[in-house]
């Protein structure tokens, strides 16, 4: 009877490979491949239904790694209770902890095969935390968060290559614009009309302009008139041949960024309320909306996997290398950023919001801030992120409300 059976399996779209070892590292058969759909689901169900009745381990534990979600059917099945006669545990693996790992075998081939060895055997090494049975609880808003944070990205992209398209059409417009460079009214003129005519027509017009198209929303619109007029006349001229082009570019450009916003727009409804079905008391701290705290609480899912904060602020990357050798100890660091990245990218969203509604973070940014002569925002920025892990650990942890200076 052995103590424990580890199966490593190597994931794909089509076929997936399952290797079998015992806990001292020794193969129990030889490699099994099945394809990844119902029936082929069922054959491996089936084939550690023998290893378990051959060997009858006290436990055992199938790994997978986290491989887009060709895992997610094979996870889903085998963490169903009663499915084998012995205690089953499910992992599913960042893949890049299987690569660090495969690195100590300097000599081994990249095969399928051997991938799900290299699974295997980490699960025999363990420090591996199994799948939690809660994790299905959070799944669903997972699916949502992360999907804003790439519309996110992509929004970030779009606006990158209208910064270029506009200064090829008005090189002054950004400089002018500034923060309302994607307001609707400045990109409406910008869309419509030409440099020379936003140089040249009457600052009344303009103003009437943007008024109409902007629904009130700029300030002081006959300052802001008169400087983009000033930049129209400092501006280059684009040679004719560029013209149509890059105004068709940038016309479809921003209608990609308008079509974007839109979808984040929608998407946030959805999130709030998918939120409201998940007890959790993130969002009754000043400057956290049920975005941000959906994004966070989904990819934490079960607090209790966590033994402090600590640890939490590891699975987030939010941790820093130390470099020492000797009596050399540097005094600037790197994050890590190694671990969960929609974690860690809403907990930096969460830190920014912070910083500008709730005083007792927003003091703490401004004290990080003036530390350093450089990368003042940024490191002020993600070392409020961290201080906020704890406060997120000791709310999800105990289910109370925020209460300022609750956690230091």
């Amino acid at each position: 009877m052995l103590k424990a059976v580890h199966v490593g399996v190597d994931i794909s779209g089509e076929r997936n490979v399952a290797q079998f070892l015992d806990q001292d590292g020794n193969l129990l058969r030889k490699p099994f491949s099945f394809s990844n759909d119902s029936p082929g689901l069922s054959s491996f169900v089936e084939v550690l239904r023998d290893v378990a009745d051959s060997h009858k381990p006290e436990v055992m534990n199938i790994g997978m790694e986290a491989t887009g979600f060709y895992w997610w059917h094979l996870e889903e099945r085998l963490s169903e209770d009663g499915f084998l006669d012995v205690e089953t545990r499910v992992f599913v693996i960042n893949p890049s902890l299987i690569k660090a790992f495969k690195k100590a075998y300097t000599s081994l081939p990249k095969t399928d095969a051997v991938d799900a060895w290299v699974i295997a055997d980490k699960l025999r090494f363990g420090r591996l935390t199994p799948v939690s049975e809660k994790a299905l609880i959070y799944a669903p808003l997972a699916r949502l968060t992360r999907l804003r944070y790439h519309l996110k990205r992509a929004i970030t992209g779009e606006k990158n290559r209208a910064l270029s398209l506009m200064f090829l059409r008005f090189s002054g417009y950004k400089k002018a614009a500034g923060r309302r460079a994607f307001n609707k009214a400045p990109l409406d003129l910008l869309n419509e009309l030409t440099i020379d005519e936003v140089a040249d027509e009457p600052i009344e017009e303009l103003v009437e302009y943007v008024l109409s198209h902007g629904n009130s929303r700029i300030s002081n619109p006959e300052e802001f008139v008169g400087e983009l007029k000033a930049a129209a006349r400092r501006s280059f001229r684009l040679n004719p041949k560029m013209e149509d082009a890059v105004g068709v570019a940038l016309s479809l450009t921003t209608e990609n960024i308008r079509f974007l916003e839109g979808q984040c727009r929608k998407l946030d409804s959805v999130i709030a309320r998918e939120l409201r079905a998940i007890p959790q008391t993130l969002d009754t701290v000043p400057g956290i909306g049920p975005v941000i705290a959906a994004g966070i609480i989904s990819e934490i899912g079960d607090v209790s996997r966590f033994q402090s904060q600590a640890a939490l602020a590891k699975f987030a990357g939010l941790t820093w290398h130390r470099y020492q050798s000797g009596r050399f100890d540097a005094e600037e660091t790197s994050l890590t950023k190694a671990g969960n990245a929609y974690l860690r990218y809403y907990l930096v969203e969460a830190a920014n919001s912070l910083r500008l509604h709730n005083e007792e973070y927003s003091a703490y940014y401004r004290k990080k801030y003036s530390e350093v002569p450089k990368h003042q925002h940024k490191r002020a920025l993600v070392l409020t992120a961290r201080k906020f892990v704890r406060l997120v650990f000791a709310l999800l942890s105990k289910g109370q409300i925020y209460r300022t200076g609750v956690v230091k």
